[in-house]
C-alpha cells in the first residue's frame, strides 16, 4: 500500500484572554486517566499512521483483546470486530458519547461510514466493564471515538492511497481555525474504491463530515453532520473449508443466476448523523452538558434467487399455454428506512478529589421494512 499526503498550515494568533474548553461532548463515557479500569487509548496521530483506506477495526486490531475480520478479505468494505471474544452487538461503541450500535440488531457497521477514521480525534477502547452505559449492552467493552476536539490553526489537506486490488482512497480536509476568537469548522470529502480480495468483493464508498464550534470561557455548542454511502457486492457468505486449498477468492454470492454470477448482487445503503453538542461550566465545581441526536438510515440489498415459489411473495400463479407456473427465477430488493434519535443529559461535580457524574438517555427508533 502507497501514500502521499499534501498538507499545509496556517499560525493564528491566539488571545490570552480565551479559555478552551474541552472538547464538546458527552463525557461521562470516557475513563479518566486515574479510572481503575483496563482501557487503552489511541491518539490521531497513531490513527492516521496507519490510516490507508482500511475499515476502522482494522485500525484497532493492535489493541489488546480486539480481532477483526473482513468480508472482502482486504480490510475494505464490510468488517467485523470482536472485544474479549465477544461479537460487535455486545460492544458498546458510541460517536463523541452518542450511541452508535444499530438500534435494531445492536451491531455495528463500520462500512456505513466509510474514513471516519480521518475525523477522529481519540479513540478510548475499555475492555470489560468500564464508564459507558450510553446505548447498547457492554459484555465485551467499550469503543469511544471522540472527533470533537477543538482546532485554533488552519489546515488543509490532501491524502491519497493506493495498493492491492485497486484499492483506492482519497480524502481532502479543511480546518478555518479560531475565527473572531471563538468561532471554527472543519470538513472532510472521502471516497475509497477497492476490487477485493474475494471474487467480485468490490466496494464504492463515499462520506462527508463537517462541524462548527462556537465556544467561550464558560459557554461551547458544536453541530456535527456526517454521512456515508456503501455499495459494495456482497460477500458475506464466506468461503466453504474445503474450498480453500483450491479456490480460495470463491463467492457464492450471485452464482444463483445460470452462467455468469449476478453482477449486481450489492448492499446499497447510505446513512447520516446529526450531532448537537451544548456544554456550560456553571461554576468551578459544576458543569453540564446536553446532547441531541438523531441518525437516517436507508437502503437495500439485491439478490438473484433461482426457483422461488411465487407464493412466498405473495404472487398468484400464472399459465403457460397449459402448464401452471408456481415457481420463477426472480431478483429481489429488500429495503430498510431507520430512524433513530434521542437526547442524553449529564451534570459533573468536581472538587479535588470528589468527581461525580449524573446522567439521563432518552432515545427512539422507528423503521419501516419492505
Amino acid at each position: 500500500m502507497c501514500t502521499f499526503t499534501l498538507c499545509t498550515t496556517a499560525q493564528t494568533k491566539i488571545f490570552n484572554d480565551t479559555t478552551y474548553l474541552q472538547p464538546v461532548e458527552v463525557t461521562a463515557i470516557r475513563a479518566a486517566d486515574k479510572s481503575p479500569f483496563a482501557k487503552t487509548t489511541i491518539t490521531q496521530k497513531e490513527i492516521q499512521k496507519n490510516n490507508l483506506g482500511q475499515d476502522l477495526p482494522f485500525l484497532l486490531n493492535q489493541t489488546p483483546s480486539i480481532v477483526v475480520n473482513s468480508d472482502a478479505g482486504n480490510a475494505v468494505g464490510y468488517t467485523g470486530i470482536r472485544l474479549r471474544g465477544t461479537d460487535a452487538s455486545r460492544i458498546n461503541v458510541t460517536l463523541n458519547g452518542i450511541p452508535y450500535n444499530d438500534a435494531e440488531s445492536q451491531g455495528t457497521f463500520f462500512v456505513d461510514l466509510p474514513d471516519f477514521s480521518s475525523s477522529i480525534n481519540t479513540v478510548q477502547i475499555q475492555r470489560g466493564v468500564g464508564t459507558s452505559s450510553n446505548g447498547a449492552g457492554a459484555f465485551g467493552g467499550s469503543i469511544n471515538l471522540s472527533t470533537n476536539e477543538l482546532n485554533k490553526e488552519k489546515y488543509a489537506e490532501l491524502n491519497n492511497s493506493f495498493g492491492s486490488f485497486k484499492t483506492l482512497k482519497n480524502t481532502i480536509k479543511f480546518g478555518t481555525g479560531l475565527l473572531g476568537k471563538y468561532f471554527t469548522v472543519d470538513g472532510r470529502i472521502s471516497s475509497i474504491v477497492s476490487d477485493g480480495y474475494i471474487d467480485r468483493a468490490s466496494s464504492y464508498l463515499k462520506s462527508g463530515y463537517i462541524s462548527a464550534a462556537y465556544t467561550t470561557g464558560k459557554n461551547s455548542i458544536r453541530l456535527n453532520i456526517f454521512s456515508g454511502k456503501e455499495k459494495t457486492y456482497q460477500a458475506w457468505n464466506g468461503v466453504a473449508a474445503y474450498l480453500l486449498d483450491t479456490a480460495r477468492t470463491y463467492n457464492p454470492s450471485g452464482t444463483e443466476k445460470q452462467g455468469t454470477p449476478y453482477e449486481n448482487e450489492v448492499d446499497n445503503y447510505t446513512q447520516t448523523h446529526y450531532q448537537l453538542f451544548y456544554n456550560r461550566k456553571l461554576n468551578n465545581f459544576w458543569k453540564g452538558n446536553i446532547a441531541l441526536f438523531f441518525t437516517k438510515g436507508k437502503g437495500y440489498y439485491e439478490q438473484y434467487k433461482a426457483d422461488e415459489k411465487l407464493a412466498e411473495y405473495r404472487l398468484a400463479n400464472f399459465t403457460d399455454g397449459t402448464t401452471i407456473i408456481t415457481k420463477t427465477d426472480l431478483v429481489r430488493r429488500l429495503w430498510l428506512d431507520n430512524n433513530f434519535y434521542g437526547t442524553i443529559f449529564s451534570l459533573q461535580y468536581k472538587k479535588k478529589n470528589t468527581n461525580y457524574f449524573w446522567w439521563w438517555l432518552q432515545q427512539i427508533r422507528w423503521q419501516t421494512l419492505w
